[in-house]
């Protein structure tokens, strides 16, 4: 009785693997040890300078507020994978937003329709960014500072100089108060965990997903794998504008029943910070989603901490850029690190 041959790997079969591989992050890296391990120590040393830190009353607001950053941090990490970044994310953030609050204040329509609002407008939004990336081929950070501006703009127009006063209770469900929690943990949070897995999910096992990896590793070879760069970067951007929308009702939601145009002020900043020191590569071709959620934890961790301590406020700036310092040195010579080998 003889037995077949076991077949020998080609070299194409082997270097497909290696590729596979190498775009695949693991499910959980060395960074996003690192960071739990930081913020471990982090809400310890805290809990002992300031022991109201480690009651419910501080950790549901810290759980509200990262929320949308890390919901927005979910669309940039795809955008950052694919070598791209979005600093409009802000501005989009305001137009959701006052749209969304005008809707709920003047028409009355019903919650879950000014959620959808908000996600179909930030949806538009994203989409005018992606047609003119990915088809235009002009760089990303070209054309989101000049849509960022863009969208200020077209939010101020809507808030019309006034604020938006007397936004109902029914925006509640995702607010901070009793109505917006269950067993004590923010129904946005728990909405924004779910954006997570199903994002991790896409980026490790859709062949799309994996796509975002190889076009910020190489684009041109991308190409010409047969890989639609185009509608790939397109689509990154769609999303993050989906997401921003609903990050948007957060933010209205976490706040008092009068909206203003502070909406979405620095947020561009506070989601590449998160991203950033979440392990993406600033380069592209490598990122997590699981990361970003852990830095918009450190980054709001650090904001709160600095305010329960009573420091300076200048200083979570200044412990958040130290914290993005690191973690581009530390991408920087992970990839000389992998050139040299």
């Amino acid at each position: 009785m003889t037995t077949a041959p076991t077949p020998t790997p080609t070299k194409d079969s082997t270097a497909s693997a290696h590729v596979g591989r190498r775009l695949l992050p693991s499910p959980v890296t060395g960074q996003e040890w690192v960071l739990i391990g930081v913020l471990i120590i982090l809400w310890i040393a805290l809990s002992f300078l300031t022991p109201a830190f480690a009651t419910a009353g501080s950790w549901q607001p810290l759980l509200s507020s990262v929320a949308p950053i890390a919901l927005m941090g979910v669309g940039m990490t795809m955008i950052i994978i694919a070598g791209g970044i979005d600093v409009s994310v802000g501005g989009a953030m305001m137009v959701a937003g006052v749209s969304s609050a005008k809707l709920l204040v003047n028409q009355g329509v019903p919650l879950i329709v000014a959620i959808l609002i908000a996600m179909a407008i930030g949806g538009v939004l994203g989409l005018i960014n992606g047609v003119l990336i990915a088809y235009g081929r002009v760089h990303a950070i070209i054309i989101t500072f000049g849509t960022a501006n863009l969208f200020q703009f077209i939010g101020r127009q809507i808030f019309a100089d006034q604020t938006v006063n007397g936004i109902p209770n029914t925006i509640d469900f995702f607010g901070r108060g009793e109505g917006g929690r269950t067993l004590g943990i923010p129904h946005s949070f728990v909405l924004t965990l779910l954006v997570v897995v199903v994002a991790w999910v896409y980026l490790r096992h859709a062949r799309t997903g994996r796509h975002l990896y190889a076009i910020g590793g190489d684009p041109l070879a991308a190409r010409l794998a047969g890989i639609r760069v185009e509608r790939r970067v397109m689509s990154t951007y769609v999303i993050t504008g989906i997401l921003v929308g609903l990050a948007a009702v957060f933010t209205v939601a976490s706040g008092t029943s009068t909206l203003d145009q502070s909406i979405g002020s620095g947020k561009e900043l506070a989601v590449i910070a998160a991203v950033v020191i979440g392990g993406t590569s600033i380069t592209g071709g490598r990122g997590s989603v699981l990361g970003t959620v852990l830095g918009a934890l450190l980054v709001q961790t650090v904001s709160s901490g600095v305010t329960q301590l009573g420091w300076p406020s200048q200083l979570s700036d200044f412990f958040v850029g130290v914290a993005i310092a690191v973690a581009v040195g530390a991408d920087l010579i992970r990839q000389r690190t992998r050139r040299q080998r």
